[in-house]
This record gives C-alpha cells, sequence and structure tokens, in this order.
C-alpha cells in the first residue's frame, strides 16, 4: 500500500490525497480538475497560505515580496525558474506583502525577499535578500 500525501490546490483550496509515487505524473485536483502543479509559483494571499501551511504534507517554500521592491523583481524570473527544478518534491508559493501586510507581520517578514520553508506546519527556515535559481535550489534542497 502507499504513502498518500495530501496536496492542496492553490485554485480552489481543496485537499487532495495523491500517492507519493504519483506525485510527478502530473496529478490534478479532484474538486477544480486544475492540474495540482503548474510549474510556475501560485500567488497566494493569507488565507490559502494558512491552508497550504496546515494542510500541505510537501515542503513549502514561500517567497515574500513586493511590487515596489526591486530585488523582489530581479528574483521573481529565478524564483519561478526554480520552480521547474524543485517541484512537486515542494509547492512554490509567492504572497504580497504589500496586499497582506498584517499576516506578514505575524510571521516576522522584516525585509523582503524573504523566504520561507515550511514543513509539517511548522517553519523549517528563512533566507532573506535576492537568490538566484541555484542558489534557491541549493538552499531549499539542504532544508528537505
Amino acid at each position: 500500500m502507499s504513502d498518500n500525501l495530501h496536496v492542496v490546490c492553490t485554485q480552489c483550496g481543496g485537499v487532495n490525497r495523491i500517492p507519493q509515487e504519483r506525485l510527478g505524473q502530473n496529478p490534478k485536483c479532484g474538486k477544480c480538475k486544475q492540474p495540482l502543479f503548474q510549474g510556475t509559483p501560485a500567488d497566494v494571499d493569507d488565507a490559502m497560505l494558512q491552508k497550504q501551511i496546515q494542510r500541505s504534507d510537501i515542503p513549502l517554500v514561500v517567497d515574500f515580496w513586493a511590487p515596489w521592491c526591486g530585488p523582489c523583481k530581479m528574483m521573481a524570473p529565478a524564483f519561478a525558474q526554480a520552480t521547474v527544478q524543485l517541484e512537486p518534491r515542494t509547492r512554490m508559493l509567492k504572497l504580497n506583502t504589500e496586499q497582506h501586510q498584517q499576516f506578514a507581520g505575524q510571521l516576522g517578514i522584516r525585509s523582503i525577499p524573504t523566504m520561507i520553508v515550511f514543513r509539517n506546519g511548522q517553519e523549517v527556515d528563512r533566507m532573506s535578500g535576492a537568490l538566484d535559481a541555484r542558489g534557491i535550489a541549493s538552499w531549499v534542497s539542504q532544508k528537505l
């Protein structure tokens, strides 16, 4: 019998049980039928991020950014490139701190860009400052 992992759909918030060996086979959400992994980082709001942290069995990497932030803009393509390398072993998410200031404050985000790795509902590590795709992938791989 295989181990099922809970994967939260970023489109509808549905929680899906996916056999671990099927993660790389482009699984679709049972609720909205969209692919669970899009190959790009998913923009989320605070409610979706909370649900991802609480219910997802796969590690999450969250990029906390703002539209006025120059280093955030420079890192965005690198984060997207790292997503291709890291998904579906991890879920790559982006939260706009300008739109969700209170939640970012609750998480102690003091500078941007900041990336946080969450696993099993807990923060594993965080990194502030822009990295290139190789740096992001390397940092995340060390935390898994």
